[in-house]
This record gives C-alpha cells, structure tokens and sequence, in this order.
C-alpha cells in the first residue's frame, strides 16, 4: 500500500487543482447524505410489515402450559430459544436466555454484574481490581468502546487481521497480566472490516492461558445471518472448544433480532455455559419478573422456524448485496493506485472498512461532510477515537438507495483524494 503522494510537479499540481474543481462542484450539489450509521433500510424493514400485525393466534399457551402473556420465563420460552440459538449463537436452547430487543444493552448489563458481583471463577467484583483492561481488536466497534469507557477499562488496541484479531499479540498480554479481563470479538463479519474468525484463531481464543482466571470473552455474534452471497458461513463452536480447553465458562456470547426484524422491536439473546447462565439469571431476577413473552410469540409466528429465518435472511441479502457492490465498485472507479487507498469487500455484516492514505482520514470526513455526505467519524473504530495512523473509515452502506450510495461512495472518494493533495 502506497504512502503519502507529494504534489511536487506541474502535473501534479493540474491534478490538485481539477480535484478542487470537482469538489466544488460536488458541494454545489446540495447533497444531504447520511451514513454515519448502520440503519437498516426502508425497504429492509418493509420486509417484516406483517410482524407488527402479529401475534394474530388466540392460542396463548406455550408448549411448557405458561400463558405466553402473564409473568415469567425469566429465561425465555423454549420454542423461541429452540428457533434461534443455533442460528444466531451456536448454542443448544438450554443454553440460552432472551432479554429484550438490544445486545448492547445485555453486553452493558453484563459489564455492570462483573463489577458489582463479579463473575465465576473470579476471587472478588471487577470493582474491587485497582485496574480492569480489556483487549479491543482495531478496526472495532466504537459501541464496544463505549462500555468501556463507561466503567472506566483501560483498552489495548490489538490488530484486526483478515483471519480476526493478531494472536500472538493477544496470547502474550493475557498471559503475564491478570488486570485483563476480556476481548471483544464481533467473529463473524466483523464490524467494520467484515473479516471472519478463522478456525485457527478460534481454537486459540478458547484454549490460552490467562492470567486472570475471570477472563471472559464477549462473543458479540451481530451478523451471525447477515450474508451477502449464497456461501452461508457457519457459526463457530467458541463455546465447545472452551468447554474442551478446560474454559467453559470463558465465553459470553450476545446475539440480537434487531436488524433481522425491526430494530426497536427485535429480542436479544446471552448465551453461555451452565454456570454462566445460572449466573446470569441470578443476576437477572432482580430486575425483571420476566421479559415480554408476546414478543418472543410474535417471532415465532413471523418466522415459524430456522427455516423462516433464514429465507427472510436471503430477502435481506437481495436488498443488501447490491448496495455493497456498488460501493466497491464506486471506490474502484475512482481510486487510483496513487492515492494509498484499500477497502474490505466482506461476505457479510452491515460495513465496509476503508483505508485511506495515512494523515487524512479526518480531513476526508471534514470534506466529506461539507460537501453533504455524512461520514462515521474517523476515529471512531479505534478506543477514545483515537485512530493513530488517520486512515480507517467506516463506511455503511445499508440506509441509502442505490443512486445516491453511488454518488456518495464517488464523493467520498473525491474527497480523500483531495485530502491527500492538500498534505502536498
């Protein structure tokens, strides 16, 4: 990958100018483009128009003879769990319980329990550690280093690889520090590099030494059915292949219906070992008699099955492949091998991570920005905002419509270009 460009020649400053002409004329455009996030689309959630019509059954009865809308089921009702924990955790149904619509806000809640009580296998509360760190793979997802920052964890940056995140560097922290207590992993179609765990990295997680015996591993499993191509990855036995390493209790794994369904009315899942999830639920009763059962029916009726699941999930992809192509191939039009530039082209998930020449990816967002295309901030895949090199941007592409993801990809192409000129 090439480095900084210098503007040292008369051509080269030709070049300058013509990109100062095309960005203004981009700015004369009046665009209001927004891709800061990843939203589901309009067409996405017209998918699942019949669900806010359900559940349409007189029949309230669950399968165990609970009345799927008095209290109770503090774990979640069987049949749901039955439909969804193989698909969205690798997990059997026993080993499961459903919460309410977000994983973030399980992910939160489990953070809050460490500290206040601690988890199996620890010797005291998080709270009760003079300091508490977490290993935070880069490219990563600036939510995750929200939490953190919340409870206040130091976060080690580690990097994100093609294959997941760099073992040997993690290997060699976890095993001489006992103030780190977790990874976060997105292992499948990473948020934002869409990169897959390979088998290899996955064994390594589950089977390393640590140093702190409360080590956890927060599986955050978002886009576990989130393909884009017919290749359908499976998901991968972190837990089993903890149970096997003598670590059963290592993995936390989250999973969630909220870009799978409609993002405020979805249900969220924690999965884990069965002294994990005692665990949890222990923890759980004191602030619930039980969550919202007609959702987890609602579900049941919309998808019936895995099988529903997963056609509703090629419905999705129909939508989704065509919008990450034509980034890709936005980027690729305008790109030039001068401008040090690099963007993922992911199987699956809800982004694209771009590299932009190191130095400018904030000056790209700026510019971006003013001329009406609403960028992730850069910074924002890295702990504290923090990007050391000034070259990764998120890029979401879900939201908008096919014509206009087009004419922002190329703007934003314009405009790291233009960024990198201006270093000259």
């Amino acid at each position: 990958m090439n480095s900084t460009t210098h503007i040292d020649s008369p051509a080269a400053a030709r070049a300058g100018t013509r990109l100062e002409s095309l960005y203004a004329d981009l700015c004369a455009r009046g665009l209001k483009i927004n891709m800061t996030r990843g939203v589901p689309s309009t067409e996405q959630l017209a998918l699942a128009k019949r669900f806010l019509s359900l559940p349409g059954g007189s029949a309230f009865a669950s399968r165990d003879g609970s009345d799927w809308r008095n209290y109770g089921g503090l774990q979640g009702m069987p049949e749901v769990r039955e439909l969804f924990a193989d698909k969205l955790l690798g997990l059997p149904a026993d080993g499961v319980a459903i919460g309410e619509n977000s994983s973030l806000a399980l992910m939160h809640e489990a953070f809050g329990h460490a500290f206040l009580r601690g988890v199996p296998g620890g010797a005291r509360p998080w709270s009760g550690e003079s300091v508490v760190k977490f290993i935070c793979p880069v490219p990563g997802y600036d939510r995750h280093f929200s939490i953190c920052d919340e409870f206040r964890v130091e976060m080690l940056p580690v990097a994100m690889l093609a294959t997941g995140p760099d073992m040997d560097a993690v290997e060699r922290l976890v095993a001489s520090d006992p103030a780190i207590k977790g990874i976060w992993c997105v292992p499948k179609y990473s948020n934002p590099s869409g990169a897959t765990y390979d088998a290899d990295t996955v064994r390594r997680l589950a089977a390393m030494p640590t140093a702190a015996p409360d080590f956890r591993i927060f599986w955050d499993n978002a886009y576990a059915v989130h393909h884009l191509g017919e290749d359908e990855i499976a998901n991968q036995d972190i837990a089993g292949l903890c149970a096997a390493a003598g670590h059963a209790n290592r993995p936390f794994v989250f999973a969630s219906t909220s870009k799978i369904v409609l993002p405020g009315a979805g249900l969220a899942f924690f999965g884990s070992s069965p002294e994990n999830l005692a665990w949890w639920l222990e923890r759980r009763k004191y602030r619930t008699i039980g969550p919202d059962k007609v959702n987890q029916l609602r579900h049941l009726e919309f998808f019936g099955d895995a099988d529903g699941l997963m056609a509703h999930m090629r419905l999705q992809r129909a939508i989704l492949a065509p919008k990450f192509d034509c980034v890709g191939a936005a980027f690729a039009d305008s790109f030039t091998a001068d401008d040090g530039a690099s963007w993922t082209r992911p199987a699956g998930g809800y982004f694209i991570s771009l590299d932009v020449a190191p130095g400018t990816a904030r000056r790209t967002v700026e510019l971006a920005q003013r001329a009406g295309i609403a960028l992730t901030p850069a910074g924002a895949t890295h702990p504290g905002g923090r990007d050391p090199e000034d070259r990764n941007i998120r890029i979401s592409p879900t939201y908008v419509d096919l014509e206009t993801l087009a004419s922002a990809s190329r703007g934003a192409a314009l405009c790291a270009q233009l960024a990198l000129a201006e270093r000259a």
